[in-house]
């Protein structure tokens, strides 16, 4: 073999090898993931108790109302807002930060990242965490999504949304509102994004949040008694039609619009 038949082979071999050393550097694409909706859906799931954040549990904070105490009258009175922010959602903060002393390596983490796995949490500690961990996060999100300038009828995305999948806010309302009713003893009735990325009403038990069963809570109503009885006394379902009237829909469109990583 000639001299400048070896120099040509080498040459093209060293080209080559440069080609291939370029292409390993560039990145390699990635079909984004879609939820049923078209949007896309998030690698990790998203902060809960608000958009802009997951909820500190190092240690756990009672957050302030948005709002005083008699604003929210259409719907709840004040000395009803002032006992059951005041005092019980209170009380959810100081048992769960009393737990965690128990498990220090776990108060790094979020309230929701705690829900989510549960069994990590140690057993001795496990129903009070998921009880008052549930019952912190659920009433952060709960005084959020109401507002003295609240009800009327939903916006923007949410609003297309519901009528797409429940037919009407008329019908939407009628099912949210016949779940809570129909919810046996101290729960909630809430309106979630499914692990399909759906849209679907469901209730939970006591302080559990929907989280749990890899949904996001976009919207919720309490019915534990303590969110109504001074008022309405055993009327619950008079409660939950008056309720509509401070739902701050500007709040839960932004909190349908967090994508939802599909499955669990």
């Amino acid at each position: 073999m000639s001299k400048f038949i070896r120099e040509k082979i080498a040459f093209v071999l060293t080209g080559m090898l440069l080609a291939m050393m370029l292409i390993s550097c560039q990145p390699v694409p990635v079909a984004e993931s879609q939820s049923p909706q078209g949007t896309p859906i998030a690698a990790t799931f998203p902060p809960v108790a608000s958009p802009d954040g997951e909820l500190s549990a190092s240690p756990a904070k009672l957050p302030l109302l948005p709002y005083d105490y008699a604003a929210l009258g259409k719907a709840i009175d004040a000395e009803t807002m002032k006992l059951h922010h005041d005092g019980h959602h209170a009380s959810y903060v100081n048992n769960l930060n009393d737990a965690l002393k128990q498990a220090p390596d776990l108060q790094k983490n979020s309230v929701e990242a705690l829900l989510r796995d549960l069994n990590n949490v140690p057993e001795n500690i496990r129903t009070k965490v998921r009880n008052n961990g549930g019952g912190h996060l659920n009433h952060t999100i709960f005084w959020q999504i109401m507002s003295p300038e609240g009800g009327g009828e939903p916006i923007e995305e949410i609003a297309a949304e519901i009528n797409q999948t429940f037919g009407s806010f008329e019908e939407f309302k009628k099912q949210f509102n016949a779940a809570g009713g129909d919810r046996f003893g101290s729960g909630w009735v809430w309106l979630v994004r499914n692990p399909a990325g759906e849209l679907q009403i469901v209730t939970t038990a006591n302080q559990d949040n929907p989280i749990m069963d890899g949904a996001y809570p976009i919207m919720g109503n309490d019915v534990w008694e303590h969110a109504y009885y001074l008022r309405y006394r055993n009327r619950r379902a008079e409660y939950l039609k008056n309720w509509w009237n401070v739902v701050n829909w500007p709040e839960v469109n932004k909190r349908s619009l967090v994508n939802l990583q599909k499955g669990t």
